[in-house]
């Protein structure tokens, strides 16, 4: 039997707790975001709790008291919310704490009032479009380089 997730909104005040998980994120799958583990394994508390401001929703998926996911949130600009900073642990994948996640960000934006959410996801992951799939998002135009060059596809959700 899978114990019981739990998710559980962080802020600045949790930047400890935040930066384990987005390091280990970071160092598992470095493909999968934007930034890189160099650019934030130095990275000072101001930093971090900085991290949890300037991006305001924040969500860690905990089994027990081990976290197994992450994600992060911006709010509505032009009607659209942008889920970003996704990750499940390997050890918990396939066992619905990415549906756990999505779902959450879901209900927050809509209860913002936007009209969509958007994502970006790398053209390689799969698993990442398969599970965006499941809950409505659906690749908008074609990939194009992210920062760091590698391509990415824009995924969005209509309400």
């Amino acid at each position: 039997m899978v114990p019981v997730l739990s998710l559980q909104l962080v802020g600045p005040d949790d930047w400890v707790a935040w930066r384990q998980v987005r390091l280990q994120a970071l160092a598992e799958a470095p493909d999968a975001f934007s930034s890189s583990l160099s650019e934030w394994e130095q990275a000072d508390e101001a930093r971090w709790r900085a991290r949890l401001t300037e991006v305001p929703y924040n969500v860690l998926a905990r089994r027990q008291l081990l976290v197994v996911g992450m994600v992060s949130a911006l709010p509505p600009t032009d009607g659209e919310a942008s889920l970003v900073s996704m990750w499940v642990a390997p050890q918990a994948r396939g066992q619905g704490v990415g549906d756990g996640l999505v779902a959450r960000i879901l209900e927050w934006a809509a209860g913002l009032g936007a009209l969509r959410v958007g994502l970006d996801v790398r053209v390689a992951n799969d698993h990442a479009q398969q599970l965006y799939g499941r809950h409505g998002f659906s690749v908008v135009g074609s990939a194009r380089p992210a920062r760091d060059g590698v391509p990415e596809f824009r995924m969005q959700r209509v309400f």
